[in-house]
Protein backbone atom coordinates (compact mmCIF):
# COMPACT_ATOMS: atom_id res chain seq x y z
CA UNK A 1 0.00 0.00 0.00
CA UNK A 2 1.33 3.47 -0.77
CA UNK A 3 1.78 5.65 2.21
CA UNK A 4 0.31 8.95 0.86
CA UNK A 5 -2.58 9.31 -1.16
CA UNK A 6 -2.29 10.17 -4.82
CA UNK A 7 -4.25 10.30 -7.98
CA UNK A 8 -3.32 9.52 -11.16
CA UNK A 9 -5.68 10.78 -14.28
CA UNK A 10 -5.94 7.89 -17.12
CA UNK A 11 -7.02 8.74 -20.80
CA UNK A 12 -8.32 6.57 -22.82
CA UNK A 13 -9.01 8.23 -26.16
CA UNK A 14 -12.20 9.46 -27.43
CA UNK A 15 -15.19 9.42 -29.11
CA UNK A 16 -16.76 11.50 -31.65
CA UNK A 17 -20.63 13.12 -31.13
CA UNK A 18 -22.57 15.30 -32.44
CA UNK A 19 -22.06 18.85 -29.98
CA UNK A 20 -25.49 18.77 -29.14
CA UNK A 21 -25.64 15.79 -27.09
CA UNK A 22 -22.93 17.39 -24.25
CA UNK A 23 -23.91 21.05 -24.91
CA UNK A 24 -27.45 22.70 -25.43
CA UNK A 25 -25.71 26.34 -25.68
CA UNK A 26 -27.40 28.73 -28.26
CA UNK A 27 -25.14 29.91 -30.88
CA UNK A 28 -23.32 26.71 -31.05
CA UNK A 29 -26.52 24.10 -32.04
CA UNK A 30 -29.04 26.03 -32.56
CA UNK A 31 -29.13 27.68 -36.38
CA UNK A 32 -30.36 30.36 -37.99
CA UNK A 33 -32.57 29.24 -41.25
CA UNK A 34 -29.93 30.96 -43.46
CA UNK A 35 -27.63 27.93 -41.80
CA UNK A 36 -29.59 25.04 -41.83
CA UNK A 37 -27.96 23.27 -44.48
CA UNK A 38 -24.44 23.28 -42.59
CA UNK A 39 -23.56 19.88 -41.02
CA UNK A 40 -23.93 19.06 -37.26
CA UNK A 41 -21.42 20.38 -35.20
CA UNK A 42 -19.47 17.27 -33.60
CA UNK A 43 -16.62 17.16 -30.95
CA UNK A 44 -14.37 15.15 -29.53
CA UNK A 45 -15.64 13.05 -26.46
CA UNK A 46 -12.41 12.11 -24.62
CA UNK A 47 -12.78 9.41 -22.28
CA UNK A 48 -11.08 8.51 -18.92
CA UNK A 49 -10.45 7.09 -15.77
CA UNK A 50 -8.79 7.85 -12.67
CA UNK A 51 -6.46 6.07 -9.94
CA UNK A 52 -6.56 6.47 -6.64
CA UNK A 53 -3.85 4.78 -4.90
CA UNK A 54 -4.50 5.57 -0.98
CA UNK A 55 -2.85 3.75 2.14
CA UNK A 56 -6.68 1.91 2.14
CA UNK A 57 -6.11 0.15 -1.33
CA UNK A 58 -6.37 0.90 -4.84
CA UNK A 59 -9.85 2.59 -5.82
CA UNK A 60 -10.63 2.86 -9.99
CA UNK A 61 -13.14 5.78 -10.81
CA UNK A 62 -14.87 4.51 -13.67
CA UNK A 63 -13.58 1.86 -17.19
CA UNK A 64 -14.19 3.57 -19.90
CA UNK A 65 -15.09 2.18 -23.53
CA UNK A 66 -14.56 -1.49 -24.33
CA UNK A 67 -12.69 -2.74 -27.10
CA UNK A 68 -15.62 -4.25 -28.58
CA UNK A 69 -17.46 -1.31 -28.37
CA UNK A 70 -19.05 -1.47 -31.77
CA UNK A 71 -20.40 -4.91 -31.87
CA UNK A 72 -22.07 -4.49 -28.03
CA UNK A 73 -23.51 -1.62 -28.86
CA UNK A 74 -24.94 -2.85 -32.38
CA UNK A 75 -28.60 -3.22 -30.75
CA UNK A 76 -28.63 -0.07 -28.91
CA UNK A 77 -28.09 2.09 -32.41
CA UNK A 78 -24.84 3.91 -29.76
CA UNK A 79 -22.01 3.06 -32.28
CA UNK A 80 -23.65 5.77 -34.99
CA UNK A 81 -23.95 8.19 -32.69
CA UNK A 82 -20.94 7.69 -30.42
CA UNK A 83 -17.95 6.24 -32.28
CA UNK A 84 -15.14 5.32 -30.41
CA UNK A 85 -12.84 5.93 -33.12
CA UNK A 86 -9.88 8.25 -31.80
CA UNK A 87 -8.23 5.39 -29.66
CA UNK A 88 -4.85 4.03 -29.92
CA UNK A 89 -3.81 0.49 -29.25
CA UNK A 90 -2.10 2.42 -26.32
CA UNK A 91 -5.18 3.44 -24.98
CA UNK A 92 -7.48 1.44 -24.72
CA UNK A 93 -8.29 0.51 -20.96
CA UNK A 94 -6.50 -2.73 -20.57
CA UNK A 95 -3.04 -1.36 -22.02
CA UNK A 96 -3.61 1.86 -19.66
CA UNK A 97 -3.63 -0.48 -17.08
CA UNK A 98 -0.34 -2.33 -17.95
CA UNK A 99 1.26 0.58 -18.52
CA UNK A 100 0.93 1.36 -14.43
CA UNK A 101 1.93 -1.92 -13.78
CA UNK A 102 -1.62 -3.33 -12.78
CA UNK A 103 -4.02 -6.44 -13.18
CA UNK A 104 -7.63 -6.11 -12.55
CA UNK A 105 -6.70 -7.89 -9.39
CA UNK A 106 -4.57 -5.43 -7.69
CA UNK A 107 -7.78 -2.91 -7.74
CA UNK A 108 -9.80 -2.90 -4.13
CA UNK A 109 -12.44 -0.76 -4.98
CA UNK A 110 -14.07 0.04 -8.89
CA UNK A 111 -16.33 2.87 -8.17
CA UNK A 112 -18.88 3.86 -11.20
CA UNK A 113 -19.84 7.25 -11.63
CA UNK A 114 -23.22 5.93 -12.95
CA UNK A 115 -23.63 3.04 -15.31
CA UNK A 116 -23.53 4.36 -18.88
CA UNK A 117 -21.83 2.56 -21.68
CA UNK A 118 -18.88 4.75 -21.14
CA UNK A 119 -18.17 4.88 -17.77
CA UNK A 120 -18.99 1.06 -16.76
CA UNK A 121 -17.90 -0.43 -20.18
CA UNK A 122 -14.86 -2.70 -18.96
CA UNK A 123 -16.54 -3.80 -15.39
CA UNK A 124 -16.79 -7.10 -16.93
CA UNK A 125 -12.91 -7.11 -16.32
CA UNK A 126 -13.39 -7.03 -12.05
CA UNK A 127 -15.90 -10.17 -12.42
CA UNK A 128 -13.44 -12.72 -10.58
CA UNK A 129 -11.00 -10.45 -8.82
CA UNK A 130 -11.70 -9.31 -5.31
CA UNK A 131 -12.47 -6.08 -6.32
CA UNK A 132 -15.71 -4.78 -4.34
CA UNK A 133 -18.18 -3.05 -7.18
CA UNK A 134 -19.55 -0.02 -6.05
CA UNK A 135 -22.38 2.59 -7.86
CA UNK A 136 -24.90 4.52 -6.00
CA UNK A 137 -28.44 2.61 -4.81
CA UNK A 138 -30.31 4.99 -7.17
CA UNK A 139 -28.36 4.06 -9.96
CA UNK A 140 -28.80 0.77 -9.51
CA UNK A 141 -32.12 0.52 -8.87
CA UNK A 142 -32.61 2.36 -12.33
CA UNK A 143 -30.26 0.41 -14.19
CA UNK A 144 -30.93 -2.98 -13.22
CA UNK A 145 -34.66 -1.88 -12.96
CA UNK A 146 -35.95 -1.21 -16.74
CA UNK A 147 -37.10 -3.81 -19.06
CA UNK A 148 -35.21 -4.66 -22.13
CA UNK A 149 -31.44 -4.94 -22.74
CA UNK A 150 -30.90 -1.30 -23.14
CA UNK A 151 -32.38 2.00 -22.05
CA UNK A 152 -30.52 5.48 -23.75
CA UNK A 153 -26.82 4.46 -22.68
CA UNK A 154 -27.60 2.14 -20.04
CA UNK A 155 -26.72 -0.90 -21.54
CA UNK A 156 -27.33 -4.39 -19.51
CA UNK A 157 -24.41 -6.13 -21.19
CA UNK A 158 -21.96 -4.16 -19.38
CA UNK A 159 -23.03 -4.69 -15.66
CA UNK A 160 -26.05 -7.50 -15.45
CA UNK A 161 -23.65 -10.31 -14.57
CA UNK A 162 -22.46 -8.11 -11.58
CA UNK A 163 -22.64 -7.99 -7.58
CA UNK A 164 -22.98 -4.17 -6.53
CA UNK A 165 -22.75 -2.57 -3.35
CA UNK A 166 -24.07 1.06 -2.67
CA UNK A 167 -23.90 3.58 -1.00
CA UNK A 168 -26.79 6.67 -0.22
CA UNK A 169 -25.76 10.25 -0.02
CA UNK A 170 -22.59 11.14 -0.08
CA UNK A 171 -20.22 9.19 1.35
CA UNK A 172 -16.37 9.30 2.86
CA UNK A 173 -15.89 6.10 1.09
CA UNK A 174 -11.98 6.05 2.43
CA UNK A 175 -10.30 8.82 4.15
CA UNK A 176 -9.87 11.59 1.78
CA UNK A 177 -11.78 10.04 -0.45
CA UNK A 178 -15.67 11.54 -0.83
CA UNK A 179 -18.67 10.35 -3.27
CA UNK A 180 -21.07 12.94 -4.12
CA UNK A 181 -24.61 12.59 -5.14
CA UNK A 182 -24.67 14.59 -8.21
CA UNK A 183 -27.79 13.06 -9.98
CA UNK A 184 -29.70 15.02 -12.84
CA UNK A 185 -27.79 13.06 -15.69
CA UNK A 186 -28.85 9.83 -14.27
CA UNK A 187 -30.62 9.17 -11.51
CA UNK A 188 -27.86 8.21 -9.59
CA UNK A 189 -24.60 9.94 -11.38
CA UNK A 190 -21.86 10.52 -8.60
CA UNK A 191 -19.02 12.94 -8.74
CA UNK A 192 -15.90 12.10 -6.13
CA UNK A 193 -14.26 14.73 -4.43
CA UNK A 194 -10.39 13.46 -3.41
CA UNK A 195 -8.27 15.60 -0.74
CA UNK A 196 -4.77 15.52 -1.57
CA UNK A 197 -2.08 16.63 0.66
CA UNK A 198 0.52 18.76 -1.82
CA UNK A 199 -2.53 19.24 -4.58
CA UNK A 200 -5.17 20.28 -2.56
CA UNK A 201 -8.93 19.29 -3.75
CA UNK A 202 -9.78 17.69 -6.60
CA UNK A 203 -13.34 17.34 -8.25
CA UNK A 204 -14.26 14.19 -10.67
CA UNK A 205 -17.75 15.72 -12.12
CA UNK A 206 -17.91 12.42 -14.18
CA UNK A 207 -21.33 13.61 -16.29
CA UNK A 208 -22.71 15.67 -13.66
CA UNK A 209 -20.34 18.60 -15.42
CA UNK A 210 -19.59 17.08 -19.08
CA UNK A 211 -16.78 20.24 -19.68
CA UNK A 212 -16.25 23.67 -18.70
CA UNK A 213 -18.62 25.22 -21.39
CA UNK A 214 -21.34 23.03 -19.25
CA UNK A 215 -20.02 24.53 -15.85
CA UNK A 216 -20.74 27.97 -16.66
CA UNK A 217 -22.06 30.12 -14.60
CA UNK A 218 -25.08 29.71 -15.97
CA UNK A 219 -25.02 26.20 -16.20
CA UNK A 220 -25.63 24.54 -19.56
CA UNK A 221 -27.48 21.10 -19.43
CA UNK A 222 -27.16 18.72 -22.70
CA UNK A 223 -28.99 16.53 -24.34
CA UNK A 224 -28.84 13.42 -22.06
CA UNK A 225 -30.25 14.46 -19.23
CA UNK A 226 -32.70 12.30 -16.78
CA UNK A 227 -34.18 15.12 -14.72
CA UNK A 228 -33.39 19.08 -15.56
CA UNK A 229 -33.77 20.38 -11.97
CA UNK A 230 -31.75 17.63 -10.15
CA UNK A 231 -29.10 18.55 -12.71
CA UNK A 232 -28.81 22.35 -12.03
CA UNK A 233 -28.54 21.38 -8.34
CA UNK A 234 -26.09 18.92 -8.96
CA UNK A 235 -23.98 21.97 -10.59
CA UNK A 236 -24.56 23.98 -8.58
CA UNK A 237 -23.53 22.41 -5.14
CA UNK A 238 -20.45 21.40 -6.86
CA UNK A 239 -20.08 25.07 -7.92
CA UNK A 240 -20.35 25.10 -3.73
CA UNK A 241 -18.02 22.97 -2.48
CA UNK A 242 -15.52 24.09 -5.31
CA UNK A 243 -15.74 27.11 -3.97
CA UNK A 244 -14.96 26.61 -0.50
CA UNK A 245 -12.11 24.08 -1.38
CA UNK A 246 -10.77 26.07 -4.10
CA UNK A 247 -10.68 22.77 -5.86
CA UNK A 248 -9.73 21.43 -9.25
CA UNK A 249 -12.43 20.60 -11.30
CA UNK A 250 -11.87 17.71 -13.63
CA UNK A 251 -14.77 17.61 -16.06
CA UNK A 252 -16.01 14.73 -17.34
CA UNK A 253 -15.30 14.81 -21.55
CA UNK A 254 -14.05 18.13 -22.03
CA UNK A 255 -12.02 17.92 -25.08
CA UNK A 256 -9.23 20.69 -24.20
CA UNK A 257 -8.88 20.15 -20.60
CA UNK A 258 -8.03 16.31 -20.74
CA UNK A 259 -4.95 17.61 -22.60
CA UNK A 260 -3.92 19.85 -19.67
CA UNK A 261 -4.11 17.87 -16.93
CA UNK A 262 -1.36 15.66 -15.58
CA UNK A 263 -2.15 12.62 -16.89
CA UNK A 264 -1.03 8.53 -16.62
CA UNK A 265 1.10 7.00 -17.02
CA UNK A 266 3.78 9.62 -16.81
CA UNK A 267 2.21 11.85 -14.31
CA UNK A 268 0.00 11.70 -11.49
CA UNK A 269 -1.24 14.26 -8.62
CA UNK A 270 -0.14 14.08 -4.85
Amino acid sequence: MTKQTTVSIIPCGAMHADLTWLLLAPGKTIRRRQDKEQPAPWTEVPTHCVLVDTPDGKLLWDTSVPRDWEQRWAETGLQDFFPYDAVSEDEYFDSRLAQLGLQPGDIDYVVLSHLHFDHSGNVELFKNTNAKLVCSDKEKEFAFGFDGAFKGAHVKADYENLEFETVSGDTEFLPGVTLLQTPGHTPGCMSMRVDLPDTGTMIFTSDAVYMGDSYGPPAIPAAIVSNLEQFYTSVEKLRGIAERTNATMVFGHDPEQIHKLRTAPSAHYT
